[in-house]
């Protein structure tokens, strides 16, 4: 016999559902030796993400909220790999 259990959601925290909306637009990627989050400084990424946060927010939350916590992690994020720059990758 076949059980099911019901599914936690994928992302667990706003910072994680803004990390995810930033990758599927494209706005930030990971370094690949390692793992650190990086902006591609892409106008139109961001665009995208922002719009994405607009149309799409999380349950619960205002579309204006969800954008301002795009902004907030996009700001977080750097342009380089913190390890890289320290042992020039």
């Amino acid at each position: 016999m076949l059980m099911t259990k019901e599914r936690r959601p994928a992302i667990r925290t706003l910072r994680g559902w803004a990390i995810s909306v930033l990758q599927d637009a494209g706005a930030i990627r990971e370094c690949e030796e390692h793992g650190w989050m990086q902006d591609r400084a892409d106008p139109h990424a961001h665009d995208r993400a922002i719009d994405i946060a607009t149309h799409n927010p999380p349950a619960g939350l205002s579309p204006g909220d969800a954008v301002a916590e795009i902004r907030d992690v996009l700001a977080s994020i750097g342009d380089t790999c913190p390890e890289c720059q320290s042992i020039d990758c």
